[in-house]
């Protein structure tokens, strides 16, 4: 790595020891983050106002779906849905609006982690440079539980440049509408067998270990309590490999 992007993951990896991660599937928790998505979305003009000041959607309740806060000092500071897309369970963000890029795909057995709902504080967003590093981190850790053919993002034209740079993600797909937004969005994949490995040595931040992962993507037994906050493992990982 050169000393100044070695420098820059120093800086992440030290914000990630403010940070908590947490796996929200009801009450406050959920509500919490669909009113960071409403704020955050409304003051980017990604949507409409609405009365409820909540954004969610038909996606946030699959079984394949992982809605997350993260916390920074102990404060909500941004949030992510993440949707592993399988044979078992095939509907996602990505492959409802792509059917035909990716339907065809996932049925002869190829895996996506595909990431959406990314909104951040206003004010977070203006003090932490990391955070959406920190943020996106979980969509990496994902696709190193799952082992996934690929990460999928779909974002707005501006926001390209970003997920080349970081994740090597290339078009696959020009913009369609999607589902609650105001704005199309392009369709960028990364291929976890090219591109992962390349994504860690680069930002380490971005590394975990298995134990980590467990906790945020391997669902909870019936009647076993989910952990309330996860800790990024990222310093720890050679020690844990």
């Amino acid at each position: 790595m050169s000393s100044e992007v070695s420098s820059f993951a120093r800086g992440v990896l030290e914000a990630l020891d403010r940070v908590e991660y947490r796996l929200c599937d009801r009450g406050d928790d959920l509500e919490a983050i669909y009113r960071l998505r409403y704020n955050s979305y409304v003051h980017a003009g990604m949507v409409k106002p609405d009365a409820s000041r909540m954004v969610h959607d038909k996606f946030d309740d699959l079984p394949n779906s992982f809605r997350f806060g993260v916390f920074v000092d102990g404060s909500l500071a941004s949030t992510i849905r993440i949707h592993f897309a399988s044979r078992k369970n095939p509907i996602s963000p990505s492959t409802d609006v792509f059917p035909d890029i990716l339907g065809d795909r996932v049925a002869n057995g190829e895996t996506f982690v595909d990431p959406s709902r990314f909104a951040a504080d206003a004010e977070w967003s203006g003090s932490l440079r990391a955070l959406p590093y920190i943020t996106l981190r979980l969509a990496v850790v994902a696709c190193n539980h799952f082992d996934a053919t690929s990460c999928l993002t779909a974002i707005k034209e501006e926001h390209a440049s970003f997920y080349h740079r970081i994740f090597r993600s290339s078009m696959i797909a020009p913009p369609r509408t999607y589902p609650g937004l105001t704005v199309p969005v392009h369709l960028y994949e990364s291929r976890c067998s090219e591109n992962m490995q390349v994504t860690l040595d680069r930002f380490p931040f971005f590394n975990s270990t298995r134990f980590e992962q467990r906790l945020m993507f391997g669902r909870a037994s019936i009647g076993e309590l989910a952990p309330l906050t996860i800790l990024p493992t990222a310093k720890y990982y050679r020690d844990a490999a």
